[in-house]
């Protein structure tokens, strides 16, 4: 029996994955199963640019709005779900296709990334969680520079996980050799040549939207602490919102920051040279890419 085929859509935040997505996957059958650390919870939509029912074009998608943002949600859980959405799938006779910019998301995924058994160590993250981002920035980048280069200095909780793996282990584990015989996976990388334009068009775009929903999240038990770990766009509209910046400020911050996160999403998806790179527009090459690969 033929491996099945999983058709992987990748590429830096607002490089356009979600609607090239939906063409394959009204053009070959498929189903679709988002990877992005944030479009998993419940709530989070305008400011993580979660396809809408109207985008969706009729076609399903998996894995959008499992969890209540108040609560943590791990690449390991992610694995577990994403792996039965593709068994479903498949059952189904469709194409799984995968598709998000959370380059961890994929590898776990793809089996890629190895997961360390490492429990919580509540001890630990008592004392870390006293300290300030910069400072357990250092202590990664001391401890392990390799893992520091990949992820955001900024989210604490993120870093602080990585340093109670490498309490435990010495290091955090890198990504798993592949095997040698034919992968089932082919990779869809988008690339686009105006990538700082479309990141500012959408935060503009998306602003009054995102004020709105911030507030709205608030209201509902979001702590300004909780949106500040959850990044980027919820982080600068929780600083907004409690008047610690102008709006001005956060649009300039938060179009930094954003620009330095897809350079952070390239550096992690260079390392995988399976990945055929396209402009957005370069759609007819991409369906005669698949097209092909589905059928050898």
């Amino acid at each position: 029996m033929a491996q099945q085929k999983v058709l992987v859509i990748l590429g830096p935040t607002a490089s356009g994955k979600s609607d090239l997505a939906v063409r394959l996957a009204k053009r070959f059958g498929g189903e679709i199963i988002s990877a992005d650390s944030r479009q998993v919870y419940k709530g989070l939509d305008i400011g993580t640019g979660k396809i809408t029912k109207q985008e969706m074009r009729g076609v399903p998608h998996h894995l959008l709005d499992v969890v209540n943002p108040r609560k943590q949600f791990s690449a390991s859980k992610y694995k577990k779900l994403a792996d039965e959405k593709v068994r479903y799938i498949a059952q189904k006779h469709k194409l799984p296709i995968v598709v998000g910019g959370t380059g961890f998301y994929i590898d776990a995924l793809t089996g890629r990334a190895n997961f360390p058994e490492v429990g919580p160590n509540l001890l630990l993250r008592k004392k870390l969680e006293k300290k300030t981002a910069s400072e357990l920035f250092r202590m990664l980048n001391k401890k392990d520079p390799r893992r520091a280069g990949a992820i955001d200095l900024r989210n604490k909780v993120r870093v602080i996980r990585a340093l109670e793996i490498v309490e435990a282990l010495g290091k955090v584990p890198q990504a798993s050799p592949k095997p040698l015989e034919p992968s089932p996976f082919i990779y869809i990388g988008l690339k686009p040549d105006n990538l700082d334009g479309r990141i500012h068009k959408r935060l503009i775009e998306r602003l009054d939207g995102m004020i709105r929903e911030g507030k709205k999240l608030h209201t509902q038990g979001l702590t300004y602490k909780r949106m500040h770990q959850l990044g980027l766009e919820y982080r600068y509209v929780g600083m907004y919102l409690q008047g610690k910046l102008s709006r001005e400020e956060m649009v300039d911050k938060l179009y930094i920051e954003i620009k330095r996160y897809a350079k952070r999403q390239m550096t992690w998806f260079k390392r995988n040279k399976k990945i055929r790179w396209f402009k957005p527009e370069e759609y007819k090459k991409i369906e005669r890419l698949v097209n092909v690969q589905l059928n050898t």
